[in-house]
């Protein structure tokens, strides 16, 4: 195989080679570094490359592997970190002048359970900066590139998980999610990835954005590799006064166990029409895949999206809220090392009062009644993972980020699984993600659904013309 065919090997294909010795872990490695100096400069996908220390791990996992030591599917895989993962002695910046040098004295649970497993770290992806703002315009680091047109945003804010993934330098990435920003990404870079239920991956170690909707998440190729992705990293952690004591079920058994007689809702009615509301061109796709799903054996039933449509102000009340209150000494002490963009953002909360955090508290407790009571009728919702195609660099204003339509902050509001899927392009070549939505800690069914229409699509096997 060359360099372009192993990075673009799933995890599972990947695994499976490494144990029939196809292939060794630093070969895996090599190609995964070669493609990234080859053409990263294009995207800036990478803020800190890791190359001797990956090739340290790959020699390493290489060794245990031809030994007998199998720590599981993992084993020898690279992969890379959004920059807001904190890792011991390596720095984490989360794209921002503010961290720019720091060096963590500690991993996160997932790093750590990561390197447990033996992946191999080939380093830290660019973001948006502290996960909020838009695309850095005067950051110390460049805006990442969206690899099927690089004059395009990936999706942020976990953009370079996404991009990375897309052009091939890694297997898998971690992304983190308070209003969107692994699927988001996914949807636009034409990979998979996962917002898992709220509490069940740990967020120790993760730098926060919103206490109560950040969600840490794996982003991949594949739908059974994002499953196999958080089989590793879900679990209670004490450290994380959030995480669920849920146990963890095998979440890739029933993945291949079809989708007939299930019944999808789709909240179209007051909320496909809001404000800007979808892009014609996204609900083309969207709906070409609902017919996907159809032929699968499911039942689509329309339902009120009102709900869906009232949690975009109550999700941003309390985004807003906790990121200043996160910030706040730093914002005054040091309030230009932040862009003009996430600075503009954050001090947005120092103008709201205590009445307004609580009351969008009061209301996010009755939308999220009001969404979760469909779940009487239907099995899984049905959105587009991103309600426009990837917008263009040009003309873009960053602070007007938060004003777009939104398919995915409802199920930070919720807390719902929520996983995008590859299902289709616009007639710009530029990728579209089908979200499902499942009810809390059913991942497993998010899985089913997402791997029922992938196997019967050819679309997560394109690659970007930068590949």
């Amino acid at each position: 195989m060359n360099d372009n065919d192993l990075g673009y090997l799933t995890i599972a294909e990947a695994s499976a080679g490494l144990r029939r010795k196809q292939f060794s872990a630093i070969e895996l490695t090599d190609a995964c570094l070669d493609r990234i100096d080859a053409l990263d400069g294009k995207l800036h996908s990478f803020i800190t490359l890791t190359a001797d220390l990956a090739l340290e791990q790959a020699r390493q996992a290489e060794k245990e592997l031809r030994s007998g030591t199998d720590r599981g599917p993992l084993h020898g895989i690279p992969i890379a970190l959004k920059d807001l993962y904190a890792t011991k002695n390596i720095r984490t910046t989360c794209h921002s002048a503010v961290l720019e040098n720091w060096l963590p004295d500690h991993d996160a649970t997932t790093v750590a359970k990561l390197r447990q497993a033996g992946t191999i770290l080939l380093g830290k992806l660019g973001m948006h900066e502290f996960a909020f703002g838009g695309p850095s315009i005067d950051a110390p680091f460049p805006a990442v590139r969206n690899p099927w047109n690089t004059a395009h945003i990936p999706g942020g804010s976990s953009s370079g998980s996404g991009a990375a993934l897309a052009a091939g330098f890694c297997y898998g990435a971690l992304g983190s999610d308070t209003g969107g920003s692994i699927r988001t990404p996914s949807s636009h870079c034409g990979i998979v990835g996962i917002k898992p239920t709220y509490g069940r991956v740990s967020r120790f170690g993760v730098i926060p954005l919103s206490w109560s909707l950040d969600h840490a998440g794996p982003m991949a190729r594949s739908v059974e590799d994002c499953a196999i992705l958080l089989q590793t990293l879900a679990g209670y952690d004490a450290k994380d006064n959030a995480s669920a004591n849920v146990d963890v079920p095998n979440l890739l058994t029933g993945l291949r166990d079809g989708i007939k007689g299930l019944r999808v809702g789709v909240p179209r009615k007051n909320w496909f029409d809001e404000n800007l509301g979808i892009d014609p061109r996204t609900e083309v796709v969207f709906n070409q895949a609902l017919k996907v799903l159809e032929t699968l054996g499911a039942q689509i039933v329309d339902i009120d999206g009102k709900p869906f449509s009232l949690a975009r102000k109550a999700n941003q009340t309390i985004l807003v809220c906790e990121a200043y209150a996160y910030h706040e000494q730093t914002m005054q002490e040091t309030p230009m090392k932040f862009g003009s963009s996430v600075r503009r953002r954050i001090l947005e909360g120092a103008f709201l009062s205590a009445t307004d955090y609580l009351t969008a508290q009061r209301a996010r407790a009755v939308l999220n009644k009001q969404i979760c009571a469909n779940f009487a009728t239907v099995d899984v919702f049905a959105v587009p993972g991103a309600a426009r195609p990837p917008e263009p660099f040009e003309g873009m204003d960053p602070n007007e980020q938060n004003l777009r339509p939104s398919f995915t902050n409802p199920f930070n509001l919720t807390g719902l699984p929520a996983i995008s899927v590859p299902c289709g392009f616009t007639d710009g070549n530029l990728p579209v993600g089908l979200q499902i939505v499942a009810p809390a800690f059913e991942e497993a069914t998010c899985f089913r659904v997402a791997y029922a229409y992938e196997q019967a699509t050819e679309w997560h096997k394109q690659r970007p013309a930068i590949s």
